[in-house]
């Protein structure tokens, strides 16, 4: 029987998935089986979670930097990044607005960001310090460094050593797609410190409509009013994206903001 349901409601962890999509894809056994093992591998060895995605941000960068952060090709690198950063300037990203990218991997958006914003507005950070490096490789290539962007390392989502109500912008792409929900309630926990009062908080995410689940630790899939409760726990309003969705992506993007009144339509 072939598989007809909706991407949303399928559970990527389930046997019966599993199984259908082995049949169809036989050449996907063999990476998959050495996913698995190296799934094991850096679960044995990790303290947490964010152990966990660095040794596999690691592995993955060694090969591709690129398709480390998700992009099969250079083209498709650049044009994720493209719509990333064309979105934001619909919704009104300003030059003198400072925005932080959590998740920052290689500036896949982060070179437009930076080359848009004033000198010094654009702060990125991510756990793994092979994609950093990358980064830094992004900003020569793009030559950037006049523009004097922040890099930063960071072991956690708690954000500590950045001031508070600092941030206009506020981004993290595909970053909760590959997190435990204990690790996105810590960044909801700590975001709204340094946002701005009519700041907002973008953040795009794997979406099912069946059963929340995981594939080997790295791609998580939560149910949109899942993350939503989690953001109003914090005081934030939270508005699912509509209008990303009708974008070619496939992750789903959820607004928080402070309060009710968001700063743009």
């Amino acid at each position: 029987m072939s598989e007809r349901l909706p991407s949303t409601r399928r559970n990527r962890a389930s046997l019966a998935y599993k199984l259908r999509y082995a049949a169809k894809n036989p050449d996907k056994i063999r990476p998959y089986v050495g996913r698995v093992a190296r799934d094991l591998r850096i679960r044995l060895s990790s303290r947490d979670h964010v152990a966990y995605y660095r040794a596999v941000m690691r592995s993955d960068a060694a090969r591709s930097p690129e398709a480390a952060v998700g992009s099969r090709s250079h083209e498709r690198w650049l044009a994720l990044g493209q719509m990333q950063f064309d979105y934001l300037l619909k919704h009104g990203l300003k030059p003198d607005d400072r925005l932080l990218e959590i998740g920052c991997g290689n500036l896949r958006a982060g070179w437009r960001f930076i080359d848009h914003l004033d000198a010094g507005n654009y702060y990125g950070i991510d756990i793994s310090p092979d994609i950093l490096l990358a980064a830094q490789n992004t900003l020569v290539q793009q030559d950037l460094r006049d523009k004097l962007p922040h890099l930063t390392l960071v072991n956690d989502l708690k954000l500590r050593f950045l001031p508070s109500e600092y941030f206009s912008v506020v981004h993290a792409h595909s970053v909760f797609s590959h997190s435990p929900l204990e690790v996105i309630d810590e960044c909801l926990a700590h975001v709204g410190r340094i946002l701005t009062p009519d700041g907002f908080f973008d953040f795009t995410f794997d979406r099912t409509e069946g059963t929340e689940h995981h594939v080997l630790h790295e791609d998580f899939y939560y149910r949109t009013e899942t993350l939503i409760a989690l953001a109003e726990k914090h005081g934030f309003t939270a508005r699912f994206m509509d209008d990303w969705e009708e974008l070619p992506h496939g992750q789903s993007k959820i607004r928080v903001t402070h309060s009710t009144r968001d700063r743009t339509d």
